[in-house]
């Protein structure tokens, strides 16, 4: 799953984190993903959801300087799981620190955990992101970045890919991607309706997709869709719906 799930000091109104938070355990329940890549993800906001949700493990650290702010957490059920490494990198010229990189609005990291799984053995690396949604540069230079990472981090085993890259799905950037690895969205046997992955909690009409789960090393996606559901009767869990995809190893 990834998850893009408005950051918690939003002044949103009506939308506001603390008027829509129990609509997120709510549908994680319901969908049980086995990993989730979260973006937007203060640290009270990742502790709501371990509290409401114990059958899951996270691994996140803020963007900032003093490893405060947003974070792109990382969650994952830990009956199925057993956490072998983990990291982040800043999206920037120096990536072992705090800081923007090209031109970027805002600070901007990867965060990254191997995983072996408890049952069977196999291990995969799972890397979610947040690209920046101003400079262009940022997000063609940071997607470079990203699968640089996973070609060193990988050492043969699967990858995933989740996130919010703030780039439509008809820019070339995205098309040369989907040659590089395997878009769940276009790949998945079952598909739900071809909707929008941003609504702005509502207000966007059009079809918009900017987020995604890429993958390369699994044999095929099983299905795919795009979480567009209300829970506890909260019209929009986020700005964004969630997306999912089952993996076949």
């Amino acid at each position: 799953m990834s998850y893009n799930m408005r950051y918690g000091t939003a002044k949103d109104g009506d939308h506001h984190w603390n008027n829509r938070k129990i609509a997120t355990p709510a549908m994680l329940k319901a969908q049980s993903p086995d990993l989730i890549g979260v973006q937007e993800c203060f640290d009270f906001q990742a502790e709501f959801i371990l509290n409401e949700c114990p059958e899951y493990e996270g691994y996140g650290i803020g963007r900032e300087v003093g490893f405060t702010g947003e974070r792109t957490e990382i969650f994952w059920k830990k009956d199925k799981f057993e956490l072998l490494d983990k990291g982040t990198f800043w999206l920037s010229e120096t990536p072992s620190e705090p800081s923007k990189g090209w031109n970027a609005k805002n600070t901007r990291t990867a965060t990254w955990v191997i995983l072996k799984l408890k049952r069977g053995g196999k291990e995969l690396l799972f890397v979610n992101t947040h690209l920046d949604h101003i400079s262009g540069l940022a997000r063609e230079k940071g997607l470079a970045l990203i699968e640089e990472r996973i070609d060193s981090l990988a050492g043969g085993r699967p990858v995933i890919l989740t996130g919010d890259f703030n780039i439509p799905d008809d820019n070339q950037v995205i098309l040369d991607l989907n040659e590089r690895m395997t878009n769940a969205r276009l790949s998945a046997k079952r598909k739900g309706p071809d909707v929008s992955t941003f609504t702005a909690f509502g207000k966007r009409k059009d079809r918009y997709v900017i987020d995604y789960i890429y993958y390369q090393g699994f044999r095929r996606c099983r299905r795919f869709s795009v979480i567009d559901k209300s829970y506890k009767n909260i019209p929009y869990i986020s700005d964004h719906y969630p997306i999912i995809a089952t993996l076949k190893f």
